[in-house]
């Protein structure tokens, strides 16, 4: 669709006003990076090669998420940290508007060898054929299926697919337990409006890109399948409250309570799960689409260099070392050694470097006869190099916001999935012509 093809470049100066959100405080010599932490050693780490190669630089992590605004806000006012960390999915954007540099001349000075990266994250990043960014992680979408719940329920959990729509209203109404208007399992969570590029590309759309149309009728179909899943688990309201009671990240999680009987899911979950749960019974599977397909989307970061960068070429160094197959395996080293320290398993890190990850997976991984991570890993590498992942657009933030936006007034029962698509898609051109100029 002419409507959602990458088009025109806006300057940052027309983006926003100039003068809030810029790091003009610091003027020193320090390299400043924005939309990063240090929350383990795959940060920690990384960033201790980096310094010890550096030390006369003055490295200052400015921790927490990316804040878009103050980052585009920063950019325009002429004053940008020389580094952002930042969604792979959105730094197309930021390079159709100019707020971040061509990383080509860097590429070439340090000898990257891009064809190291893993194809789909390394196209998200690339506009006009120019590379903006250098991803980092990568993880992709995968089945885990609660395998005591769905037994319980006289099914098989190998058997239970994605592709037969038809069906999986009955499976779902099977696995779940709803009663007097109370959510007390979910038989199936369908992961909207986060996952509906995952949905949408199952019944044969884009989200993204020539020809793509967020009211497209296979959209559509993708959008009340899933909130029709949603529906009769209780609707929205029970279906979310209940949800955001689930222990996620710790022992007591939706797979050990039962709360939960299956999900698409992120793959850095295994982790999670294994950590914290080594005993659940759980069964990873692909994602399959409507013909039975493996389909999985990848997702992950990048880092980039923004337009007026102080230190272009430290900040070039940096960003080369901190994606590096030999700083990951140092860090998948340090990473794996503090878990053992707890006695805890290390699944490995998936990173969008192929190279770092054979050498991860085949040096430092060290499940420690954890089911989940025997289990789950090699489903998850095997989905690596299959993954699609949304091609760059100046208005990637503005599109998610309104396919987003529209799953979620077909949720809460504002919209049926054709109104509220047809609207999204409005929005989508009018976000499309403002960035593009059209």
């Amino acid at each position: 669709m002419r409507g959602l093809r990458l088009t025109a470049v806006l300057g940052v100066s027309a983006l926003l006003a100039a003068g809030c959100g810029g790091l003009g405080s610091d003027h020193s010599d320090a390299l400043v990076t924005m939309g990063f932490g240090l929350p383990d050693e795959h940060a920690t780490a990384r960033v201790a090669v980096f310094r010890e190669a550096n030390p006369g630089v003055d490295l200052r992590i400015s921790e927490g998420a990316l804040d878009e605004q103050q980052f585009l806000s920063a950019v325009a006012a002429g004053d940008p940290p020389d580094l952002v960390y930042a969604e792979r999915r959105k730094l197309g954007g930021y390079a159709a508007r100019g707020a971040v540099q061509s990383l080509d001349a860097c590429v070439r000075e340090h000898g990257v060898d891009l064809g190291l990266f893993r194809e789909a994250a390394l196209r998200q990043v690339t506009y006009r054929g120019e590379v903006y960014g250098l991803p980092e992680f990568s993880s992709v979408r995968l089945m885990i299926v609660n395998n005591p719940v769905v037994r319980a329920a006289g099914l098989d959990p190998a058997a239970l697919s994605t592709s037969d729509w038809a069906g999986m209203g009955e499976v779902a109404d099977r696995l779940a337990r709803v009663g007097g208007g109370r959510v007390e399992r979910i038989g199936f969570d369908p992961k909207v409006p986060e996952f509906l590029p995952l949905w949408a590309k199952a019944n044969g759309a884009e989200l993204i890109g020539p020809g793509a149309r967020l009211d497209d009728p296979r959209v559509v179909e993708a959008v009340r399948h899933t909130t029709d899943l949603v529906a009769r688990q209780g609707g929205w309201a029970s279906f979310k409250a209940f949800r955001d009671t689930f222990d996620q990240f710790g022992a007591n999680n939706q797979y050990v309570t039962g709360q939960l009987a299956a999900m698409p899911m992120d793959s850095w979950y295994l982790n999670t799960l294994a950590t914290n749960s080594p005993d659940a019974d759980v069964t990873i599977a692909p994602f399959t689409d409507r013909n039975g397909q493996v389909l999985t989307e990848s997702g992950g970061q990048a880092w980039a260099i923004p337009k007026g960068a102080r230190h272009p070429e430290v900040a070039c160094r940096f960003l080369v070392t901190m994606t590096d197959t030999q700083t990951w395996v140092t860090a998948a080293t340090a990473r794996r050694d503090a878990l053992a320290e707890a006695g805890r398993p290390y699944g490995g890190t998936f990173t969008a470097n192929r190279a770092a990850d054979e050498r991860i997976f085949r040096e430092v991984f060290a499940p420690l006869g954890n089911p989940i991570l025997a289990e789950g890993v090699p489903v998850a590498l095997s989905l690596q190099d299959q993954a699609f992942a949304l091609p760059p657009s100046p208005a990637a933030s503005e599109l998610v916001r309104a396919w987003e936006g529209a799953v979620n007034r077909v949720l809460v029962g504002q919209q049926e999935p054709g109104e509220a698509m047809a609207q999204a898609q409005r929005e989508a051109e009018r976000a499309l012509k403002r960035v593009g100029g059209r």
